[in-house]
């Protein structure tokens, strides 16, 4: 849902914060459960136990819409990926005795988020050599392309068939596993050229939904460009 809404992820917190509408609730429960996880491996690498990273990233997001709460957390350069960091920083070095008593009820209610995947995602992503800041920049980054192949396929299913798309992904994936132009397209019952158009459609479309997901983290569009070098930068240590 949330690469539907036409405003940025800053505009959906505020706006939850205080009061908003039904719609930016479920906007905001969408945000959280969207992001939960690069705080949970965060928190992880920072040598919490499995348990007390559910806790305080459960109770961290119950907290988020507190008043004045995201006022003080400065919101250098407007990324959203930077803000909810320096945030949960913050949360982890002021709050983290209240954390249990937040996420069982001690206090305001928790958001309700469903972490129980966390341990197992983890240790498909923990590598040593990785800070834990660079493990959530990482994650972050996973998680977005993810999105944005979640977005294409479904897209492209829509209007081609699922065929197409798990035929011709490995174009934009680099893993053709060998197989030519000419050899989807036999596949898939078409011609080569139309392969080749479908093909090259496709890593337009998938620079346009990067841009969008990356967009709606940002509060000015300006810096995309430049999100998405640093972005791509994670998967070079």
């Amino acid at each position: 849902m949330a690469h539907k809404l036409n405003t940025t992820h800053w505009s959906v917190v505020l706006q939850a914060r205080q009061g908003g509408t039904p719609e930016a609730a479920r906007a905001l429960a969408t945000l959280c459960e969207t992001y939960w996880f690069p705080l949970y491996a965060y928190a992880r690498r920072r040598g919490y136990l499995e348990s007390d990273a559910q806790d305080v990233t459960q109770a961290f997001f119950a907290r988020l819409l507190e008043k004045d709460y995201i006022a003080s957390v400065d919101r250098t350069r407007g990324r959203f990926r930077a803000f909810l960091l320096t945030a949960f920083k913050h949360f982890l070095s002021k709050e983290r005795e209240k954390a249990r008593a937040q996420k069982r009820g001690g206090g305001q209610k928790p958001l309700s988020l469903d972490l129980s995947d966390g341990e197992s995602r983890y240790a498909a992503v923990a590598v040593d050599s990785l800070t834990p800041e660079q493990v959530y920049d990482r994650q972050w980054a996973i998680d977005l392309l993810e999105r944005v192949m979640s977005r294409l396929e479904s897209e492209v299913d829509a209007s081609k068939g699922e065929l197409w798309f798990a035929s011709l992904k490995g174009w934009l994936l680099g893993d053709r596993q060998g197989r030519t132009h000419a050899e989807t397209a036999q596949l898939l019952g078409s011609t080569e050229a139309a392969v080749k158009m479908a093909i090259q459609r496709m890593k337009a479309r998938y620079g346009q939904i990067l841009r969008e997901e990356i967009g709606a983290t940002l509060e000015h569009m300006a810096d995309v460009e430049d999100e998405i070098g640093v972005l791509f930068t994670t998967f070079s240590g």
